[in-house]
């Protein structure tokens, strides 16, 4: 097993360094209920005393129940403010506003860049920096919106795998619902995101271990990695010669 006690330390010492640099205030990250922002919102609370956190409901009805609860249960455990902000209606008014049909991947993409322009709104009255909750296995697969939740100032668990994530909200006796529930981003009604990305996270985490997957689960990772490497890298900028 890591050692994670010194781990939490390193990565407390991280957030601590990033706020010095950027002369913030402290942390802004959006609490969705799930694994990733509560091992976020736990370390972070040990670098700071000032962390926000914020649910963004957003047309789903576990947005509503589940993710909620588990929200609340999370910032009452460790200590830290929770505000809910709802972007239901305000998803809806973006949907009219444009005018025409969108495809149902751009609807669902609204609420991940809604929630991250409600962050940083946030961040900057404050004197904050946001903190991203993404993990290693999602970032491999491309699995997080672009200018949506893979928008950060800082990332302290970006070298976890899924499993590592666990593991870790273990060690710190996170809440074990949050641990247990099903993963899911919670965009439309029943998704969730194994089903979304046609592949276990087990499979994911064993091929970035180097350990032997069957070939459909390889080639899912390979060609979801090939083909979300744009959202790895900031856009190129034309350099004339």
């Amino acid at each position: 097993m890591r050692d994670y006690q010194k781990e939490t330390e390193d990565r407390a010492a991280f957030i601590r360094r990033k706020l010095a640099e950027a002369h913030a205030s402290g942390v802004v990250f959006g609490n969705s209920g799930g694994k990733d922002s509560a091992l976020v919102g736990i370390l972070c609370k040990k670098a700071c005393e000032k962390v926000i956190s914020v649910a963004m409901p957003c047309a789903s009805s576990r947005n509503y129940g589940e993710d909620l609860r588990d929200a609340a249960a999370l910032a009452e455990q460790y200590g830290f403010e929770l505000r809910t902000v709802d972007l239901t209606a305000a998803r809806a008014a973006l949907m009219e506003a444009v005018g025409r049909e969108l495809t149902p991947a751009a609807v669902a993409n609204l609420a991940p860049r809604l929630r991250m322009t409600t962050l940083y709104g946030i961040a900057q009255t404050e004197g904050c920096l946001v903190a991203g909750t993404g993990n290693r296995s999602e970032r491999y697969m491309g699995y997080f919106t672009k200018w949506g939740d893979g928008a950060c100032d800082f990332n302290p668990i970006a070298d976890l795998t899924v499993a590592e994530v666990y593991e870790y909200l273990r060690f710190l006796g996170a809440p074990p619902h949050i641990i247990e529930k099903t993963p899911s981003a919670g965009l439309y009604e029943g998704q969730t995101d194994e089903a979304e990305m046609g592949v276990a996270y087990a499979d994911i985490d064993g091929y970035l271990g180097g350990l032997p997957v069957d070939e459909h689960a390889r080639a899912v990772i390979e060609r979801a990695h090939h083909v979300t490497e744009h959202k790895r890298h900031l856009p190129e900028e034309y350099q004339p010669d």
